[in-house]
């Protein structure tokens, strides 16, 4: 009798061998099977069809996942569901709560605690005015910052530009005008010196100043109503203010304050002081030859702030450029690449209202136009109007009027200035 060897005996009990396809086709229906299991598994409910899907639900990503895995497979899904961003955080806030963010309130440096309830309320900033500081400013911020909600800290802001406009001198020490700086001083003597003055000013915790101003004037006059510039710009020449405003950019961030480059286009021949009544610049056509490149080195350089005028720029539209989407969108945004945080000239200037608007609207304005905070200026109702223009902006974004997203972006920015983190 012969007995069947081993592979005969394998033979008869095997299954039929199927044709090539048929085994490939099982192997598939296997496969997809493991993955449905594991995303049961995973609780990701029902799968979507991916844009490199044979059908439905039906991925071609590797199927055969091995148990050991599994553990890694599920979190990475949590994750990128659940990341932690300042704009999700801020997507959670308010409107008005994201309103008052955007916000800097005008108040004397004599007595900064008339600003406690805005603050308290969410304010994003506070400006500094004034003539000669208090000795004791530095605590006096201190009280102020511990009512910001969540202690997320507080921009306090002046000008500190040098010659007639320094708000702080007695506390800091004193610089002379730009245009003396710019003509007598190197890149690295200015830098120098202002380090030293903004040492000073974040001592008494002043953590921000709207300087340099880097317009090409170059007139050998004060600043007047007529001239907005004068001693203030470094120089007439496009070169010398592009490197010295470079120079005061640096030295101020190295003594711990932001810089705030101003004022976006360039007010240098401009034809009035808008904040004493309508003022135009210079063309578009010959700022972008002549006033532009400053800024442009200022943004190369790392600029985390740039102030927008409320001068109208023939070529850019008619309304001033605070209020220019045109000017803050398409330009500075878009074709200069600026991603930090853009601020607006004060809005109670002359030129805003002889263009129609009213505090309230011009901030609701900017925030269309790109801007991410409003300034104005120090009066006898200072708490009525920050009210007024949170009123303002939570009713455009609820009527429709401005995104919600545009305002989350603009907090966000306020945000990122101070290097705040919501997720941490």
């Amino acid at each position: 009798m012969n007995v069947p060897s081993y592979r005969d005996r394998r033979r008869a009990t095997a299954p039929p061998r199927l044709p090539g396809r048929a085994r490939n086709a099982r192997r598939l229906s296997a496969a997809a099977a493991v993955a449905a299991m594991l995303l049961v598994g995973c609780d990701t409910g029902t799968p979507k069809a991916s844009p490199h899907s044979s059908g439905p639900g039906v991925s071609l990503a590797p199927s055969a996942t091995p148990s050991h895995s599994r553990s890694t497979f599920a979190p990475a899904l949590s994750s990128a569901a659940t990341a932690c961003t300042n704009s999700t955080k801020l997507a959670g806030w308010s409107n008005r709560r994201l309103a008052m963010l955007t916000i800097a309130v005008p108040v004397s440096e004599t007595s900064v605690s008339d600003a406690t309830s805005e603050v308290s309320a969410g304010a994003g900033g506070v400006l500094l005015f004034g003539s000669k500081a208090p000795s004791d400013l530095g605590s006096r911020l201190t009280t102020l910052k511990s009512h910001v909600p969540g202690h997320l800290g507080l921009l306090v802001m002046t000008d500190e530009e040098g010659g007639g406009i320094q708000r702080m001198a007695n506390l800091v020490g004193s610089l002379p005008w730009p245009a003396y700086m710019g003509a007598h001083w190197t890149p690295a003597q200015i830098q120098q010196n202002v380090t030293k003055v903004a040492t000073k000013m974040a001592a008494a915790q002043v953590n921000m100043d709207l300087a340099p101003v880097v317009d090409v004037d170059g007139r050998n006059v004060a600043p007047s109503h007529t001239n907005p510039d004068g001693w203030r710009s470094f120089s007439g020449n496009t070169a010398v203010v592009s490197k010295a405003g470079v120079a005061y950019m640096n030295g101020l961030r190295a003594g711990g304050v932001i810089p705030v480059v101003k004022h976006f286009p360039g007010l240098g021949g401009s034809t009035y002081n808008s904040d004493f009544g309508p003022a135009r610049t210079l063309p578009w056509s010959t700022l972008q030859k002549v006033g532009i490149p400053p800024f442009t080195a200022a943004i190369k350089a790392g600029a985390p702030a740039i102030m927008v005028s409320n001068n109208i720029v023939p070529g850019l539209g008619t309304n001033p450029a605070s209020l220019s989407p045109t000017a803050i969108s398409s330009e500075l945004r878009g074709k200069m690449g600026f991603k930090g945080l853009v601020v607006t000239d004060s809005l109670s200037a002359k030129a805003i209202s002889a263009a129609g608007f009213s505090v309230p609207a011009a901030a609701v304005q900017a925030l269309r136009s790109g801007a991410d905070m409003v300034l104005f200026d120090l009066g006898s109702n200072v708490s009525s109007q920050t009210s007024s223009i949170a009123t303002a902006i939570t009713n455009a974004v609820t009527g429709g009027h401005l995104s919600r997203s545009r305002l989350i972006d603009a907090a966000g920015h306020v945000l990122a200035v101070r290097h705040v983190n919501l997720c941490s």
